[in-house]
């Protein structure tokens, strides 16, 4: 049994916008995750099925192991076809903006939003939404965004009509956003949807490969450098980080996904219940935060790293250097005190 939680307002406005446009387009944040990618591929497919023209326009790129998804191939990516990607978005009649809570985690795909004269629908599942949508279904104590699009299909009375590759991609964002269904995913629900997914097809042992056992050589020493040579422990505090510097990074020639479950690494060793992985990018620090227990990460990430999340899995941004960023890390331990908790 699946709890209808999304208002029946909503899902009557949500319904009518599908009914009413042909030309939809979804986007998604800026380093788009297995959510992103899972939820955006699986509402873009359900809505090709209805006849609808669906595109998914990204930021930037998805990571290399989420490419086997049914669909990749067709998405727009600004950093490779901005012309293309903007239009998208001006010619569209409706957007559902998926995965994130501020425009600001669109990145340059921020200002064609707020231009399009679209209708725009937000799904998401972090806290704190901006108001920047015609309708907003926001649940955060849902473990992720794909899930969320199960929902909403589900409570449209439409399950019938999603498609193997809808099912596909929305269970792979279930898995990937609770890693593996070991953090955040203690809904009893949760398992009935994916017993759902699984009766449709899905098989979960050759995604589960896929994403997470197709690696390379590069990707292996990059994950054994960091840990062996970058890893810090604060034992005092039950804390860990790990760091990588873009030289660092490219010295094993990375690629984006190379480094998805490494923040998850230090948390196996007896007494850390909270870990972070700071990585150099482009513009920014990308900061990624995990933890075991009550200790909520998302406070962490929202107070001091420009992001937000789930008590377990959160992440953010730091604007400055990694040095700075790592200080900053190192500075609020002793004011959260992790090992107490």
């Amino acid at each position: 049994m699946i709890t209808n939680i999304i208002s029946e307002r909503k899902l009557d406005i949500i319904s009518s916008y599908i009914a009413r446009y042909e030309k939809i387009a979804i986007t998604c944040h800026v380093s788009p995750d297995g959510d992103a990618i899972g939820s955006t591929l699986g509402l873009c497919h359900f809505l090709k099925g209805m006849g609808k023209q669906a595109t998914v326009v990204i930021p930037d790129m998805p990571p290399r192991n989420l490419i086997f998804l049914p669909g990749t191939r067709d998405i727009v990516i600004y950093t490779q076809t901005a012309e293309k990607a903007e239009a998208t978005l001006k010619d569209a009649e409706l957007i559902f903006a998926l995965d994130f809570n501020a425009l600001n985690r669109i990145d340059k795909l921020s200002t064609p939003f707020q231009e399009a004269t679209a209708k725009k629908v937000l799904i998401d599942h972090h806290l704190y939404p901006e108001d920047f949508c015609d309708v907003t279904v926001s649940h955060p104590k849902i473990s992720s965004t794909s899930e969320l699009i199960f929902r909403l299909i589900y409570q449209m009375g439409a399950f019938d009509k999603m498609s193997l590759a809808s099912a596909e991609a929305i269970y792979t964002g279930m898995m990937t956003d609770t890693g593996n269904f070991t953090y955040n995913s203690n809904d009893p629900e949760i398992y009935y949807i994916v017993a759902e997914l699984v009766k449709m097809g899905v098989n979960k042992d050759r995604i589960y490969t896929l994403v997470c056992n197709t690696q390379t050589a590069n990707k292996l020493m990059l994950n054994s450098y960091a840990i062996c040579h970058k890893m810090e422990l604060f034992p005092e505090y039950g804390a860990a980080m790990i760091s990588l510097t873009r030289a660092e990074m490219e010295q094993y020639k990375f690629q984006k996904g190379d480094c998805d479950g490494l923040v998850n690494v230090p948390l196996s060793i007896k007494g850390i219940r909270f870990s972070a992985f700071i990585r150099e990018d482009r513009n920014y620090i990308k900061v990624s935060l995990r933890s075991q227990g009550k200790f909520p990460v998302n406070t962490i990430a929202e107070n001091h790293f420009n992001g937000g999340g789930h008590l377990n899995a959160a992440g953010g941004e730091f604007y400055g250097t990694i040095e700075e960023a790592i200080a900053r890390f190192k500075e609020i331990l002793p004011t959260y005190c992790v090992k107490e908790i």
